[in-house]
């Protein structure tokens, strides 16, 4: 038996998904497009459409027409092993992820340690490769925010911005300034009165404005604000254990710790562990943004909550909302306090 070529299937086209919605072409393309003045209706028959036709989009027909890649990068001004090592970073990166596929949008992962690697991917993304840059963890003097957005490349920063060259960056934040004042208000009534602080690097926004935070309930509590109280970490655990021996070391009455990250403040914990404090009967610890480090122990950490499914939704909706031409503004979501057994 002589077998023939077997016919192979064509692929369904906008078309096809047009006549299974029984709308029109132009609003398929609108649909695929980012959903703009169509109805929601409309908008759940096209993509019933695509989900029975097996419609996949053509990116590299769609990019010709448009001008447009159809991607979008998600930049980490972080050195590699901090993407690693810190679970808010894995956590955000999932969210946008994940946000972005109801777009049908990928998601390119860049990271951006050096200067040098900071150089390459500048010119890769201002190339035109991708059509908007979600930035994370802008230090100040990162000159990348800066360059995107004078070659008018849409970006969205998550935390406030730091580089007044900048300008109008468009950014998506916690409020580390109110959820520090909430840790130190708890840390205050219940009885603490020589409370330190593991501040994060102070030419990052959470650094600057947990500190901030910090202060402002010293003074509202009637209690000195004290320099020698005040240690820098990297938001790393190790430099969370050697920020809390240096505090441990000027002021052995210490009674308190507020930790400006979840990751520092393990960090801290194992520091007391090994100077034989007990927590939180001689030193109780608080943390920031309630990531999985927060139970990656024990005692489990009483810490401040980051909304960070709320950060990296509001992130891409800022971003798509810049593609697409329109004007946006700063959001800044609540924090929570979680209290837990070390505070």
């Amino acid at each position: 038996m002589t077998m023939g070529n077997p016919v192979r299937r064509q692929r369904p086209t906008i078309h096809d998904v047009a006549r299974e919605a029984g709308v029109s072409r132009g609003t398929v393309s609108r649909v695929l497009n980012g959903g703009h003045h169509v109805s929601p209706a409309a908008t759940e028959a096209v993509n019933a459409a695509i989900r029975r036709t097996g419609y996949v989009v053509n990116r590299a027909a769609r990019s010709l027409i448009t001008g447009r890649s159809g991607s979008v990068a998600f930049l980490l001004t972080e050195p590699q092993e901090r993407f690693f090592e810190d679970p808010n970073f894995n956590v955000l990166l999932r969210g946008c992820t994940q946000a972005l596929a109801a777009h049908d949008i990928p998601l390119l992962l860049m990271i951006a340690g050096s200067r040098d690697e900071q150089r390459r991917i500048t010119r890769y993304v201002t190339a035109g490769h991708v059509d908007g840059v979600l930035l994370v963890s802008s230090h100040t003097g990162d000159p990348v925010a800066a360059q995107l957005t004078r070659a008018g490349i849409p970006v969205v920063a998550s935390g406030q911005p730091m580089d007044p060259r900048a300008g109008r960056l468009a950014h998506v934040a916690a409020d580390d300034r109110d959820g520090a004042r909430l840790m130190v208000r708890h840390l205050v009534a219940h009885g603490r009165r020589r409370i330190g602080t593991v501040t994060g690097p102070l030419d990052t926004p959470g650094g600057v404005q947990r500190l901030a935070g910090y202060r402002e309930v010293l003074d509202e509590a009637g209690l000195p604000f004290e320099e020698t109280l005040v240690a820098t970490g990297d938001y790393g655990r190790e430099s969370g254990a050697v920020a809390a021996e240096q505090l441990l070391a000027r002021h052995p009455d210490l009674d308190a710790l507020f930790v400006a990250s979840d990751l520092m403040a393990r960090g801290a914990l194992d520091a007391l562990d090994r100077a034989g404090r007990r927590v939180p009967g001689d030193v109780a610890v608080g943390g920031f943004d309630d990531s999985s480090a927060a139970l990656a122990g024990r005692p489990a950490l009483t810490t401040v909550r980051q909304p960070w499914d709320r950060i990296s939704q509001e992130m891409v909706r800022v971003l798509l909302a810049r593609i697409a031409g329109e004007d946006t503004s700063a959001v800044i979501l609540p924090t929570e306090l979680v209290v837990r057994d070390s505070a």
